[in-house]
């Protein structure tokens, strides 16, 4: 039997109504998972490589990136993760306003495991957030903590 752990999310999302929309999708879906928060691209990997105020930050067991970030770009980030060997098999979830194709193909092409685009409706972000928490929390089997690079 495996022992329960909570699910370690970071989101990096400079607008502060849809970090107040995340967290409350996420207290409305589960207490299973803790939430953390960054506001640029430049925190994000300060946060992933534990440096500076991030010295202990746990390991997100999933990323949720937003594409227009001030400091360093939300693509770059993505590009980054992936490229380093201790960071690369964090799953991360591309969501963003953005539906450009060259975005998407962009995103992809950089190892995104998913692009999700924003709803602008209440009602249907809280739902497209409860939806990815969903399949990463209960549906994708995520690397158990002794087990990560």
């Amino acid at each position: 039997m495996t022992e329960w752990r909570p699910i370690e999310v970071l989101l990096v999302e400079d607008d502060a109504g849809d970090v107040l929309l995340t967290k409350e999708a996420f207290d409305l879906n589960k207490v299973r998972n803790r939430l953390h928060v960054v506001s640029d691209g430049e925190q994000a990997m300060a946060f992933l490589r534990r440096e500076d105020g991030y010295r202990d930050a746990p390991r997100p067991d999933l990323m949720l990136l937003d594409l227009n970030l001030p400091r360093m770009g939300g693509l770059e980030v993505l590009s980054e993760v992936k490229a380093d060997a201790a960071l690369s098999t964090i799953p991360v979830v591309i969501l963003t306003t953005s539906e450009a194709e060259e975005d998407i193909l962009h995103s992809y092409r950089l190892h995104a495991n998913a692009y999700v685009s924003k709803p602008v409706d209440f009602e249907q972000f809280i739902r497209v957030v409860r939806q990815i928490d969903d399949f990463f929390v209960t549906v994708v089997k995520l690397p158990s903590q002794g087990q990560r690079p």
